[in-house]
């Protein structure tokens, strides 16, 4: 076999089908959050701490999120600096970074959410309901 040959076909039309997929919908849900001011990145940590309640351990955000120490710290200096969250050292584990929403912060999200949640809904309309929970469980079960 040589370097250049394809041991599944199926799989890599798979991986290219699932890229580019990814990119399209990524494409549409970021321009749409650059337009309100908030990159992609920043939204979710932001409706992360939202739904948990407006406080979360910087470590808790990554493990949902999936992202690095790095990217998470970038991310998360960058909200701070617009006043979106605060950062603080966690008194009982000095380590530990706690972020926390801000009302600036509590309010972006209250003014986004609404079309962002319809956007979201818009890019996956030609999904039916199953098609919609076999996407997800496959998407699982890859990132296992």
């Amino acid at each position: 076999m040589s370097s250049l040959e394809v041991g599944d076909p199926l799989a890599h039309r798979a991986l290219q089908a699932l890229v580019r997929a990814e990119s399209a919908v990524r494409r549409r849900v970021a321009a749409d959050l650059e337009r309100e001011g908030i990159s992609a990145a920043g939204f979710s940590v932001l409706v992360v701490l939202t739904t948990a309640g407006g406080r979360l351990e910087l470590r808790t955000i990554r493990r949902r999120l999936g992202w690095s120490k790095a990217n998470a710290t970038e991310v998360t200096l960058t909200l701070q600096g617009r006043g979106l969250i605060t950062r603080a050292i966690d008194a009982s584990d000095r380590r530990a970074r706690v972020l926390s929403t801000t009302p600036a912060g509590e309010a972006l999200v209250a003014h986004v959410f609404p079309e962002h949640t319809q956007r979201v809904a818009a890019a996956f309309a030609d999904l039916d309901d199953e098609e919609k929970r076999i996407l997800t469980q496959v998407c699982r079960k890859l990132a296992a």
